[in-house]
């Protein structure tokens, strides 16, 4: 899946530091997909999605597009460990790219893990 959406908060539930909450649509099957900015570089990895009734039962309203993902500078450390991986790892772009460019290297880059 790809959708637009934005970084909504630095920090998740309960001002958790290691999520950021994201305003991306997330459904069902998304988590572990690549949150990538307008460069083209991984920023976070989807990790969940407020439960829409829990939030409506607990404040009485119902909350739209608040979803997170894992910052990927906790991912980094791990990624860098694996040699086979961290071969791989490519430095950060640091110029804005095309949308459809972004959306092109990040269906090239995607792998399905079992």
């Amino acid at each position: 899946m790809l959708a637009k959406g934005e970084i909504a908060a630095l920090s998740g539930a309960g001002d958790d530091a290691r999520f950021f909450q994201i305003s991306a649509p997330v459904q069902p099957g998304n988590s572990g997909g690549a949150l990538v900015n307008a460069a083209g570089n991984v920023v976070g990895i989807v990790s969940a999605k407020l439960d829409a009734a829990t939030a409506l039962a607990a404040s009485g309203a119902l909350p739209e597009n608040v979803n997170y993902a894992v910052k990927s500078s906790l991912l980094l450390s791990f990624l860098e460990s694996v040699p086979d991986v961290a071969n791989k790892l490519k430095p950060a772009n640091t110029k804005e790219e095309k949308f459809q460019d972004v959306v092109k290297q990040a269906q090239d880059a995607a792998v399905l893990v079992y």
